[in-house]
Formats: structure tokens, C-alpha cells, sequence
């Protein structure tokens, strides 16, 4: 009988046509990423070439005289739909806005970047976390759109600035990695934010919400990558992770230091934690980038792909439960909180520097370096986990004379001194002075 159907042409195509579209529909992802290839993806449709304001209609969510809680009377949820939603958004970026410009916009957003919907009780508590270095002008430009944004949606939100401090390689994952940590200091968040600087949200129908089942990708439709999403395990740009998720993939890795390679090491600890990554419709994901050059001291990791090696083996041992910083100030400005951390130099940026008098002299590549330590080290126990476990506190190397940091001193600035917030202070004894300044946004600046 199968001798007979396979004589006949039609029987035939029909099963190497079945046998197609079966390995297709595993190796594209499932049946989301199929019918997104050959038929229309779903979701709502929406038109960009009519945008709207990004302040529109914000004014209706200003309380008209000041509430008074009423103890026995609790506010209503908010809707799980925001009334106040209008789609797309016009985004540009011809002019940078000033501090006082953009606070002057949002009467409603409190000291550090806080703010609480007026009238109803807010169905998600979301801190936005951003990494920053020498960014001035981007982060202007994003806190200018992304208030208004997240206000609409009628969310109780926080946003944090982590300003790496110095010039040594910048590290974009461990940065996040001690955004989360001092964050949930603040507040039992429900859902993280990981945001670059650089990327503005055109839709405010992308709800800054987590899946509560999977790490959800958010940047899905770029305009760098002609809206569409680069390769099926893209997670970078900006994605959410509720605290448990991010605890459940131990963090954000902390090696890598430079351009590259820590987004798809995070989408390989989120499928050996158990988990899928999860995605709005592309036609509600859109993001416009604001063009910059090259920045220095963030140039191409060249370690990235050994990394990458690694992440099987290493992702239980490099992550939150390995991560080490001082907090060298904490500043409430009115639009955002900013963190001034010391996160250390790249290890191997010694390496990669010829020893003097010996620049003839062939030394090792990292690469063979970084192969021979994997083959030198056996695997850990994944569950084992290590000593130190996933605690929230941040890990503090003891100091080289064997004593312990002095513990964070708080203090409120005096009023009139331009910082318009208030400071914390981290000293640690025996500390080397901060290899850099705080170039975040200062009040008034452009």
C-alpha cells in the first residue's frame, strides 16, 4: 500500500509537504512564529502615519482638588484597559527638552522619578531600570516621552538611572543587575523594566506589564531592524521580568563588559530556567532610536562568543549571587532616581595590554585562555547554587585590611542647593576615591 502511494505524485508531494511544514514548525519557534512567516501576524492593527501627541489628553488624569484617603473606603482597581490610551505616538528628536521643561509637563511625578495613578488603585507596580553612561542627551529625550507614557497607562511606577561610575569598559548587564538589587531596596516592585537609553516606545498600547508566566521581550519592532524582529532569540533592547523570573535566571550575567553578547546569553538562561520568552504583536512593540555614534569605552566585546560558550555551565555561578559593587551616592532627582555605582574594571583589559619592553613577544589569546579554564574547571551543580545563594543584599568584597564597609549614611540636602532631591551618601573605608563623576542629568541642564 505504501508502495502505491508513493507512485502517486500527489500522495507524494502531500507528504514531503507534511514533513516540511512539521520541521518547519519546530525550528521557527512553534506555531506563533509559522504564522507569523506565512500568513499575517496577529494582533491589532494600527496606523502609523497618523500619530499622536505624547502629551494628549494627560491633563484628564490631574486630580482636580487633592485626595483624601478614606480608610473605609478603598479605591476601585484601576481598568485593566486604560481609557486613556491613544496608540501611536509622534517621536522626534530635533530638540532636546530641559529637566524643568519635562517637570513642568508632569506635575504628577514625584520625588525620584515616582508616581501613583489619582483615583483608582494601579493593577501593576513597574520599576524602569537604565543603564547610563555619557548619555545626557538620550535620556532627556526619554524621560520627556516615557512619563507621559506611563501615565496613561495608569501605573504605579518608579524609574532608575544607574550611572556607571569612571572610564573603564562599560558593562550594561551588571548594571542592571545592581539596578534590580536597589530597587527592590525601595519597594516590592511587580515587575522590572529593563530599559536602554536609546530606545523611545512609539505605541502606549505596549503596556509596561509582565507575563506573569515568562520573561516577556518588548523592543520586538525596531526601527533600526526596519520593525521587524532580527532572529527568534532576540532579547535585547528593552525587556520585563517579574522579580521572581529575574531571580529564577540568577540575574543578568556580569562578564560582560563591552558591546555584545549578554542579550543572547539571557535568552539561554531564560530556556535553562524552564521558561519561554514571551512578546507583545509587533504591530504594538514599535521603538524609535535616538542615532549616536560609537561610544567610547563601549567598543565590541571580543570575548563575547567564549562567553556565550559558557553560559550552560555558568549561568548559576555568574550572576546575582556572584554580583560585587559600591554604591558611591543615591540621588531623588524629580524625574528619575539616580544610582552612581562602582562596578570594577574588565579583567581582561590587563591582558590584552603587551607587558613593556616585551611588545614582540606572542602572547596567549583570551580565547585559549578562557578554553583551557573550561576545560580545566569541572561543572558545577546547577542546584547547588553556591555559598552565597540569591539574596537581595548586595555582595561587598571586605576591604584589603580585612574590616567591613561602613554602613550607607543618609541626609537630606539642604533646600536651595540646585539638586532639587535628596542624597544617599555610600562611603566605604579604605575605598579608593570614584574613578569618575556623576555626568547624569543635573537640574536645568540640556
Amino acid at each position: 500500500m505504501l508502495r502505491r502511494l508513493l507512485e502517486r505524485p500527489r500522495s507524494l508531494a502531500l507528504l514531503v509537504g507534511c514533513q516540511f511544514a512539521f520541521v518547519a514548525y519546530f525550528s521557527l519557534g512553534g506555531f506563533r512564529s509559522l504564522t507569523s512567516l506565512f500568513g499575517r501576524a496577529g494582533g491589532p492593527v494600527f496606523d502609523y502615519s497618523r500619530t499622536h501627541d505624547v502629551y494628549a489628553n494627560l491633563s484628564r488624569l490631574l486630580p482636580r482638588e487633592p485626595a483624601r484617603p478614606d480608610p473605609a473606603r478603598p479605591l476601585p482597581f484601576c481598568p485593566e484597559h486604560s481609557p486613556f490610551l491613544v496608540g501611536p505616538l509622534t517621536v522626534t528628536f530635533s530638540r532636546v527638552p530641559t529637566l524643568e521643561q519635562i517637570q513642568a509637563k508632569n506635575p504628577a511625578v514625584r520625588e525620584g522619578g515616582r508616581y501613583q495613578p489619582p483615583g483608582c488603585e494601579p493593577r501593576s507596580r513597574t520599576a524602569v531600570i537604565i543603564p547610563h553612561r555619557n548619555r545626557e542627551t538620550h535620556l532627556g529625550h526619554l524621560l520627556y516621552y516615557l512619563h507621559p507614557f506611563l501615565q496613561r497607562q495608569q501605573l504605579q511606577y518608579g524609574i532608575y538611572v544607574v550611572h556607571q561610575a569612571g572610564n573603564s569598559t562599560f558593562n550594561r548587564a551588571k548594571l542592571l543587575n545592581v539596578g534590580v538589587k536597589e530597587a527592590l531596596k525601595d519597594e516590592e516592585w511587580d515587575c522590572l523594566f529593563l530599559h536602554d537609553v536609546d530606545l523611545i516606545p512609539e505605541n502606549d498600547h505596549n503596556l509596561y506589564t509582565c507575563d506573569p508566566w515568562n520573561p516577556k521581550h518588548v523592543s520586538v519592532a525596531m526601527n533600526k531592524f526596519g520593525y521587524s524582529l532580527p532572529y527568534p532569540q532576540y532579547f535585547g533592547g528593552v525587556s520585563a521580568l517579574t522579580p521572581d523570573q529575574y531571580m529564577k535566571i540568577n540575574g543578568f550575567p556580569n562578564e560582560y563588559w563591552g558591546w555584545g553578547g549578554e542579550d543572547d546569553d539571557i535568552a539561554t538562561r531564560v530556556r535553562l530556567a524552564g521558561m519561554k520568552i514571551a512578546r507583545p504583536p509587533v504591530s504594538i512593540g514599535h521603538y524609535k532610536m535616538v542615532k549616536h555614534k560609537s561610544d567610547k569605552g563601549n567598543e565590541e566585546n571580543p570575548h563575547r562568543f567564549d562567553l556565550l560558550i559558557r553560559t550552560q555551565r555558568m549561568w548559576t555561578q555568574d550572576g546575582m549571587n556572584s554580583l560585587s559593587y559600591v554604591l558611591l551616592a543615591k540621588l531623588l532627582h524629580p524625574l528619575y532616581t539616580n544610582l552612581t555605582v562602582d562596578i570594577g574594571t574588565d579583567p581582561r583589559a590587563a591582558r590584552r595590554a603587551p607587558a613593556p619592553g616585551h611588545e614582540g613577544q606572542r602572547h596567549r589569546s583570551s580565547t585559549s585562555l578562557f578554553r583551557e579554564e573550561m576545560l580545566r574547571k569541572p561543572p558545577r551543580d546547577p542546584a547547588a547554587w553556591g555559598d552565597r545563594g540569591l539574596s537581595l543584599t548586595p555582595h561587598r568584597p571586605p576591604a584589603p585590611n580585612g574590616t567591613q564597609a561602613a554602613p550607607g549614611i543618609t541626609q537630606r540636602s539642604p533646600k536651595g542647593n540646585g539638586d532639587g532631591g535628596t542624597k544617599v551618601m555610600v562611603r566605604d573605608e579604605g575605598m579608593a576615591a570614584a574613578r569618575g563623576a556623576n555626568r547624569s542629568l543635573a537640574q536645568g541642564s540640556r
